[in-house]
């Protein structure tokens, strides 16, 4: 309770001032008018009021429940950043969409002028490049994690680099590779030569990645798009323990490499090489990526997420259920 007359007029006027700005969204020179103050005393007021604790701001989104959702991956796992976008039942490439959308949005609000973007294909990173209209161009660089496969829109890299670059008003480098050698020994003699080691040492050393995660366990996923043997019917090796693909490498369920004969053939970054990226963005969407990332996510393979609702709500059950750690 306030003892004084003096300390009490001093709080009602405080109180008064802060009424006008806060609620009535006033400008500090019309509270002056309006009370015959000074503006610095307004000022002054304002910041007292707000060092005393009498101003306490709550900020509450419609989609409070995404934001929830958002909070809870960040806490329960490594995560600077989680983004979360709507999702309409029974319509995956509606939510694909919507996830592009805001990781499309959520890349323009990263990136800076001189920055390296380095990318893997895929449909999700497809959605992405399809929602991409920036306000302006971007001086920036865009490179493959990965060599590529041709036949699909989303699984030729290089295209898509090509149109990030073409979107962002910046340029691409290509690598002039398949994804998969036709040996470990061709793998390697082609990761050594000129060209292609030069976009790689670009990736290396990217200020920002985007990279799918992707699922083997239907027909349906990227990978079996990627797989350059005989159809095998959606029946890689699953009962080994592998859980998912991240840059083309076969993943266990704690996100390690898997020890698979197919990931000693690939032209691409590998996982730990990716992990001195300072911001790598992972991006998926659907019921059969959630194995997947949560296996990415407890091998700390990206730092941030952007994911519709019905998944994430998925991967953070998981996760708190203690089926995953991440």
């Amino acid at each position: 309770m306030v003892e004084n007359r003096e300390e009490f007029e001093a709080i009602r006027q405080m109180h008064t001032v802060l009424s006008l700005h806060y609620l009535e969204e006033m400008k500090q020179s019309e509270i002056a008018v309006r009370l015959n103050l000074s503006t610095s005393k307004v000022n002054r007021l304002i910041a007292q009021g707000k060092r005393m604790g009498m101003v306490k701001i709550m900020i509450e989104s419609p989609y409070q429940p995404l934001v929830d959702l958002e909070n809870g991956l960040v806490a329960s796992t490594q995560l600077a950043n989680a983004v979360v976008t709507p999702a309409v039942s029974g319509n995956p490439d509606t939510n694909l969409q919507q996830v592009g959308r805001a990781a499309a949005n959520h890349l323009l609000e990263t990136i800076r002028d001189g920055d390296v973007i380095a990318i893997t294909g895929g449909k999700a990173v497809s959605s992405i490049v399809q929602n991409l209209n920036p306000d302006r161009a971007f001086n920036v660089k865009v490179v493959p994690l990965t060599g590529g496969v041709q036949g699909k829109y989303y699984t030729d890299v290089n295209h898509l680099a090509t149109q990030l670059a073409e979107r962002l008003g910046g340029t691409a480098m290509l690598l002039h590779a398949p994804l998969f050698a036709e040996s470990r020994e061709q793998r390697d003699m082609l990761m050594e030569m000129g060209s292609i080691r030069e976009v790689l040492d670009l990736a290396r050393n990217a200020s920002v990645s985007i990279v799918g995660i992707g699922s083997i366990h239907t027909p349906g996923s990227s990978y079996f798009d990627l797989h350059p043997g005989p159809d095998t019917g959606g029946q890689l090796p699953i009962d080994g323990g592998v859980t998912g693909e991240f840059l083309a490498h076969l993943i266990l369920r704690d996100g390690s490499v898997a020890n698979y004969p197919l990931n000693s053939r690939i032209v691409a970054l590998s996982p730990a090489e990716l992990a001195k990226c300072p911001v790598i963005i992972g991006v998926a969407s659907g019921e059969e990526k959630v194995e997947p990332i949560c296996a990415a996510l407890e091998g700390r393979l990206f730092n941030s997420l952007i994911i519709d609702e019905q998944t994430a709500a998925a991967v953070l059950q998981n996760i708190r259920e203690g089926r995953h750690v991440a």
